[in-house]
């Protein structure tokens, strides 16, 4: 009785690890013939082609659904409990359950978009947009953007610690295709959110337009110089009016009341000169400023501020292709930002004339934009890189706007850290009092190493600032330009604001210069530890900045770093922290 129970129990084994092995190899399968439908689905959808979406979205979800059934019966989940083989069954089984779930969940949504929704749906007609296809693209594209989410969370969670290496590599293989497809719908999403009650859909909408003036640095991009205010109603939009910040007296107090510590950091003048409302890089609060001194001019209560710079324009300029300007020139995507913060103050004298010209500029722009003489595409890539670099930020005095920019690069915000990254800040904010920023060249560097014994690591976010203007500066460039030796720089040095900002519970180890550790103004902002210090630079100067901070939890990050765009885009690059050079 004994051998035979033996018997009975090896055939059984034998025959539970056959079961096991014939249904993992069918799973794989079934994957694996899932992957290209997935590739096919997503240039289906973005051509409008329904039935061909539809035919895939079935067959994808067919395989997905027959590999989860196949790695989820009894048998499989018995065997998942022996060791070390069961931790490799576990995680083939949760991979298939959750591309079954994103292929029911999130996939079949988007594909009752194809044919009804495309990239012409955001090209104005007219100087209108048709905000029905958003409208009723939303609860398709945030039920897709959520059920993608929730996946995201749940590979993240998987333990593929011991398991083969195939395992581990289709898990970060998924993760990886998860994300991308997160980022784009979560634009989407947010997009179909916002347009239609950003352009008028709920009634009339008045949107201050700031253009920032990269070659005079502020925190979130450059001086604002000319404005704008936009009208939208019903998908409509016009400009309504135009004018320059520096038509904008001094206000005697701060229009709204600053926090304590933006006045110790950026002082009062940052709401009391429409020039200086970006001192802070605090986008929302910039916005509430700007718009209660317009509304202090010109008694309007707008409904929110935008702001875009050159550099954002001439992405927008590959989209609607050349424009002609009242003086004969021709602005493209190539010659807008030499144009527009080098050529024309050596063209025009007079600021009055300066902002004459800039307004021109934009508003020829927004009349093609708004008339939809645009490649669709185009526009959308341009907007999309302009919001990658900080280029172009929202801020609205409706709260359910507010809350759905929040967490996005169009809200201006501090820098976010999580437990993927390690962020910073660098903001820029010139101190010349002139246009020489277009000479200042920037590089930035940061890394992360343990040099101490309790583990918790040193951060260094080094800031390579150089005056790439000519040697004989004083003389070849204009006063305007230059400053005219005004305060007390000599003409062709450039004067910086430079302040770094840590993460909320980092300590702040201080700062040196050329490896030289100087003083600085330490303060906080939002509970960030911020180092600040100016320096000035003559034609050809060069100096390198160390930030540096001790991290407050023992592990190792990729250290990132958001900064004031400049007008050259710059990458944050690797640092090999060197921790002999760390402040003690």
């Amino acid at each position: 009785m004994i051998i035979t129970g033996v018997i009975i129990f090896v055939v059984l084994l034998v025959g539970a690890v056959a079961w096991v092995g014939v249904r993992g190899y069918l799973a794989k399968g079934e994957l694996e013939a899932a992957l290209p439908l997935a590739s096919q689905l997503k240039s289906q959808v973005a051509d409008g082609d329904a039935v061909g979406a539809a035919a895939s979205a079935s067959g994808l979800a067919s395989h997905a659904s027959e590999a989860a059934a196949l790695t989820s019966d009894p048998i499989w989940r018995a065997a998942e409990l022996v060791p070390w083989v069961g931790q490799n069954l576990t995680v083939m089984r949760e991979l298939s359950s959750t591309v079954d779930n994103v292929s029911r969940f999130g996939i079949g949504p988007l594909t009752s978009l194809a044919g009804s929704i495309g990239l012409s749906d955001f090209k104005p007609a007219d100087g209108r947009v048709d905000l029905q296809p958003l409208v009723d693209a939303q609860p398709a594209l945030a039920e897709s953007s959520t059920s993608v989410e929730d996946a995201i969370t749940r590979v993240q969670a998987i333990d593929t610690d011991g398991t083969l290496q195939p395992l581990i590599d289709a898990r970060q293989k998924l993760l990886d295709s998860l994300l991308e497809a997160s980022s784009g719908l979560t634009v989407l999403n947010k997009a179909a959110q916002l347009m239609p009650a950003m352009l008028g859909a709920d009634g009339p909408r008045n949107y201050l337009v700031l253009f920032q003036n990269n070659a005079e640095l502020r925190s979130t991009g450059g001086i604002p110089g000319a404005m704008a205010m936009v009208q939208t109603d019903g998908g409509s939009m016009s400009l309504t009016q135009q004018t320059s910040a520096s038509s904008f007296p001094k206000f005697p107090a701060p229009v709204v009341e600053l926090p304590q510590e933006t006045r110790a950091l950026y002082g009062d003048h940052t709401a009391q000169y429409m020039q200086d409302v970006n001192f802070t890089p605090n986008f929302a609060l910039s916005g509430q400023i700007a718009r209660e001194m317009w509304n202090r001019k010109y008694g309007v209560q707008v409904d929110g501020v935008i702001s875009l710079d050159p550099v954002a324009l001439s992405y927008l300029l590959r989209a609607t292709g050349p424009v002609t300007l009242p003086t004969g020139d021709q602005l493209t995507s190539d010659n807008a930002v030499k144009l527009l913060l080098e050529d024309v103050y050596a063209r025009y004298k007079n600021p009055t004339e300066q902002d004459a010209f800039f307004a021109s500029a934009a508003s020829a722009v927004f009349e093609k934009i708004a008339t939809g003489s645009l490649e669709p595409q185009a526009l959308i890539s341009a907007l999309t890189k302009a919001g990658e670099e900080n280029r172009i930020l929202i801020w609205s005095s409706h709260d359910e706007d507010q809350a759905v920019l929040a967490d996005t690069t169009l809200a201006g915000g501090l820098p976010v850290s999580d437990e993927a990254k390690q962020n910073f800040g660098v903001y820029f904010n010139d101190s010349t009092t002139a246009k020489m920023d277009p000479y200042l060249q920037v590089s930035i560097a940061a890394g992360q190493k343990v040099c101490r014994n309790d583990g918790l690591p040193s951060n260094s976010v080094r800031v390579t600032l150089t005056n790439t203007a000519p040697a004989d500066a004083a003389t070849s460039l204009p006063d305007y330009v230059t400053g005219g030796g005004l305060f007390g720089i000599p003409q062709g040095n450039i004067r910086t604001n430079v302040a770094a900002y840590g993460a909320p519970g980092l300590y702040n180890l201080g700062v040196s210069r050329d490896g030289a550790r100087i003083a600085y103004q330490g303060a906080t902002d939002e509970g960030y530890g911020v180092s600040k210090v100016e320096v000035e630079l003559a034609p050809g100067e060069s100096t390198v900045l160390d930030f540096q901070y001790l991290g407050d939890v023992p592990s190792i990050r990729p250290v990132t770093v958001q900064h004031t765009p400049l007008v050259n885009p710059i990458e944050t690059l690797p640092l090999d922290v060197d921790c002999g050079a760390v402040l003690k």
